[in-house]
């Protein structure tokens, strides 16, 4: 365990143990609601009126009590319109929020650092949108169908949706998030055939959806020009067959002397399917000088780049210059204590979202017989999610297990927290060396790594040429 005033570590690691008074009760309430999707609200069955009930009763002593109660209501009678489902996405919205809020508390305490508890600020309310109120009726006829009654015919209605809001920058993301919403349900088809459904999963999906189609909910975060330093922890890659995305995850020292803060800048590309592993650093490098700096282990300055109230910076290549060398494990340990955490936008207030970055040193890690890694900090046993070490970069599980050293980011899955590493300290002929999860980013003369490049190279060279050819025909 790291001593008392620790770079960063875990203070009190004893506090992500305890018990969560009403975690349980709300995540219940959530289940039984989305219980209710899996049936469909257009001819409920007995008792689905239990799980709509259920979740009016969460909210009840909020504003939105009298307003999910009849929404509640009305589905259960299967008379839901539009806005009650609107209603009860809000809700169950709220309740997971209130979820994200006691264990973000804890978090908190554990860390010791300190936290904005401003507001995020409002988003400017748009106008309606009429692909939007289409997507919103797509997403109402999902629910009343329900998860087992879905068909290739209702998933394919989303596609000229998808289609005419893609052109829209405003729509975009919405259009992103019921792409790939309906790409897995469509996957899954036909419903009633289907022995597991993912009902968490896809009502999280529905209930963002259908509150993204309000006007003003798709607003991007206000955003304030910041100069200043930046000082990366670590980069969380994500991958599937058709799109990749890197997040940095840093410490942003202003120069106007304020308090440090930890930031975010992402980058996100399509793929082709052939592109896999350190293969997607050719895709995302171009769009974010920041891999390079990670891969360098270089700061990086900037001047007037945007960030929002969360902590995001809207990246800028013309905002960003290379800085001095900075070591990784130097920032965890001096820079990662004092940062401030960002604010949580209402609509983000969800526990899936939750990857705060933590440093750990002096535990022990064990290795299961079933392969399971922990981190015995302080007596507590801390599980690491190996599953997240991404296969673009030098890091892996081998690396962990032997580390005295770790930079990662905390998540909460599955009842319990987890560390998913970004970097380690490992020794090597007695010597501490860094492996990071984003060493590749700037480019590697790691023969595996070297490898991998060229391949995607080649793949992304074909794939261009035929693209060539067929804008010409």
């Amino acid at each position: 365990m790291v001593p008392e005033h620790p770079g960063g570590g875990l203070m009190r690691t004893d506090i992500l143990f305890e018990t969560v008074p009403g975690l349980d009760d709300a995540l219940d309430a959530v289940d039984a609601f989305d219980d209710t999707l899996v049936g469909g609200l257009l001819r409920p069955r007995a008792g689905q009126a239990d799980g709509t009930a259920e979740l009016a009763r969460a909210v009840v002593g909020t504003p939105l009590a009298a307003r999910a109660a009849e929404a509640a209501g009305r589905a259960a009678d299967g008379a839901a319109t539009e806005d009650d489902f609107v209603a009860l996405a809000a809700a169950r919205t709220a309740v997971l929020g209130s979820v994200h809020d006691a264990l973000t508390t804890r978090l908190t305490e554990a860390t010791g650092r300190p936290r904005d508890e401003r507001e995020p600020d409002p988003r400017v309310a748009g106008e309606p949108s009429n692909l939007s109120a289409a997507a919103r009726s797509w997403l109402c006829d999902l629910a009343r169908a329900g998860w087992r009654g879905i068909d290739h015919e209702l998933v394919a209605a989303a596609a000229p949706v998808v289609s005419a809001m893609l052109p829209e920058p405003a729509l975009r993301r919405q259009a992103m998030l019921l792409d790939g919403f309906a790409g897995e349900l469509a996957a899954s088809c036909p419903g009633a055939t289907l022995e597991d459904v993912p009902a968490r999963r896809w009502a999280d999906l529905w209930s963002r959806a259908l509150l993204l189609t309000l006007p003003g909910a798709a607003v991007p975060a206000p955003a304030v020009p910041a100069t200043g330093r930046l000082l990366p922890l670590g980069v969380d890659v994500q991958e599937h067959a058709t799109g990749a995305q890197a997040q940095v995850h840093a410490v942003f020292e202003p120069a106007d002397g304020t308090a440090t803060r930890l930031v975010r800048a992402s980058v996100a590309v399509p793929k082709p399917d052939t592109v896999v592993g350190a293969g997607v650093w050719q895709l995302l490098r171009p769009h974010l000088s920041l891999l390079a700096a990670v891969g360098e282990g270089r700061a990086m300055d900037i001047t007037a780049m945007p960030l929002t109230a969360e902590g995001d910076l809207l990246w800028s290549e013309e905002h960003a210059r290379p800085g001095e060398p900075a070591d990784t494990f130097t920032t965890a340990r001096v820079a990662l204590p004092a940062a401030v955490d960002g604010a949580t936008a209402p609509l983000d207030r969800h526990h899936a979202r939750l990857a705060v970055p933590v440093f750990l040193e002096g535990y022990e890690a064990v290795r299961a017989q079933d392969d399971t890694l922990t981190f015995t900090v302080a007596g507590h046993p801390l599980t690491v999610d190996t599953d997240r070490v991404p296969a673009a970069g030098p890091l892996t599980p081998e690396a962990v297990a032997a580390s005295g050293a770790c930079i990662g980011l905390l998540r909460w899955d599955d009842g319990t927290y987890r560390v998913q590493p970004l970097a380690v300290e490992t020794a090597v002929r007695k010597k501490a060396v860094a492996v990071h999860a984003g060493g590749w980013a700037g480019g590697t003369t790691d023969k595996a790594g070297a490898k991998a490049e060229k391949a995607a190279t080649d793949a992304v060279a074909v794939l261009r040429e035929r693209a060539g050819r067929l804008l010409r025909k």
